[in-house]
């Protein structure tokens, strides 16, 4: 997997390398990083497939860079909707996001606690199948598989093809390791788990007990999507009359019918629409029914939660337009990256734009260039 420089993506802000005593420790990807020591907002503006999902990564990992030893915080916008909060290193940050232009726009804003930075960028498509949500796109917050390996390195591509890291999770004193080591099929799950993560799983030590998972939503209200991935890797024999069935439940409520999971071949079950967790606790059960005689099994977790878009973009005619304005006139300033209108706090210097409704994309509807030092005749386009 290769990756590039963002030089021709950047307006000659400084790249740097992290201190020599962390660079034993991280990916030679993130050796290297960029940071945003001018303006308030600075933004990488990316190609990308229309309509399309994507699972877009972002990593920041400080390493002492600037000899400071002082871990800046700041925050990080996908187009003109906050993303998420940086405030630690060695931090990643992921979003599914599906694309509605041709463009997208990573930016980075100063909160006044130290420059931004960031040390990679990575956009992976998916299937367009999954991953869908009524609203919004999903940030993520849990993914892990369930085994006892000692390995702490996570398995991503191209073990899996859409480069997601999944991280190995277990409670030693209440389930027991399931492991197989035949091919399992996933090809007819458009969620494409890999066969490592499927391989592996974990039932609990009693048979008559609950497999239960714990974990933490940012708060109350915070809407929630999770992903559970299932195989049968216990081979029964021809004559062998035990069954496996289980019954779902998310904070106690019902979460899909009991499942039964197909011999070495990958299940998903996920909620069709969003879920809530009492006081932001979410507590996951697997329950074996009356009718089973073996103990539920789990292989695999996803939690995201719903990032809201709750600000639509500039109308693409008029971001066109204002682009053709800076290029012709070779309008460099540091204020006119990200959306030209929104957020209102970071609208472009010299716009005046209508954003009266939240239902309908912003208009620029007058441009100031009066300070910008130009002399000759405007070009006829832009004439009014």
């Amino acid at each position: 997997m290769t990756y590039t420089t963002d030089a021709k993506l950047v307006q000659g802000m400084p790249a740097r390398r992290v201190d020599k005593a962390f660079q034993s420790n991280i990916r030679k990807q993130s050796l290297n990083l960029r940071f945003f020591p001018n303006g308030k907002r600075n933004c990488y503006k990316i190609n990308v497939k229309q309509d399309t999902q994507y699972l877009i990564r972002a990593t920041f990992f400080y390493g002492n860079y600037d000899g400071v030893n002082v871990i800046p915080t700041f925050e990080l916008y996908l187009g003109p909707n906050i993303w998420a909060k940086v405030y630690a290193n060695d931090t990643v940050k992921e979003v599914i996001h599906f694309t509605r232009t041709k463009s997208i726009q990573i930016c980075l804003v100063d909160i006044g606690s130290g420059s931004p930075f960031i040390n990679t960028l990575e956009l992976r498509p998916l299937d367009p199948n999954a991953y869908r949500t009524t609203t919004g796109s999903l940030k993520k917050l849990v993914r892990f598989y369930l085994s006892n390996s000692t390995d702490t390195s996570s398995i991503r591509y191209p073990d899996d093809v859409y480069d997601r890291r999944w991280r190995n999770y277990f409670e030693e004193k209440l389930w027991l390791p399931i492991t197989m080591g035949l091919s399992l099929d996933t090809n007819d799950n458009e969620y494409d788990p890999p066969e490592k993560v499927m391989q592996t799983a974990a039932i609990p030590i009693d048979a008559n007990a609950t497999l239960e998972v714990e974990w933490s939503a940012e708060s109350p209200t915070t809407q929630i999507y999770v992903y559970l991935y299932f195989s049968e890797l216990q081979i029964l024999q021809a004559n062998d009359t035990r069954t496996r069935e289980f019954d779902v439940f998310l904070n106690g409520a019902s979460f899909d019918e009991p499942i039964s999971p197909v011999p070495l071949r990958s299940t998903t079950v996920f909620n069709d629409g969003p879920k809530l967790c009492t006081d932001g606790k979410c507590v996951l059960q697997l329950k074996k029914t009356s009718r089973s005689t073996l103990p539920p099994i789990l292989s695999a977790l996803e939690v995201y939660t719903v990032m809201d878009i709750l600000q639509l973009e500039t109308n693409d005619d008029d971001v066109n337009g204002i682009k053709d304005v800076q290029d012709t006139y070779d309008l460099r300033r540091i204020t006119w990256q990200g959306d030209p209108c929104v957020p209102k706090q970071f609208l472009w210097e010299g716009l005046n734009c209508n954003q009266s409704d939240n239902s309908t994309p912003p208009t620029i509807i007058s441009l100031d260039l009066s300070s910008s030092g130009l002399t000759g005749v405007p070009r006829k386009q832009f004439k009014v």
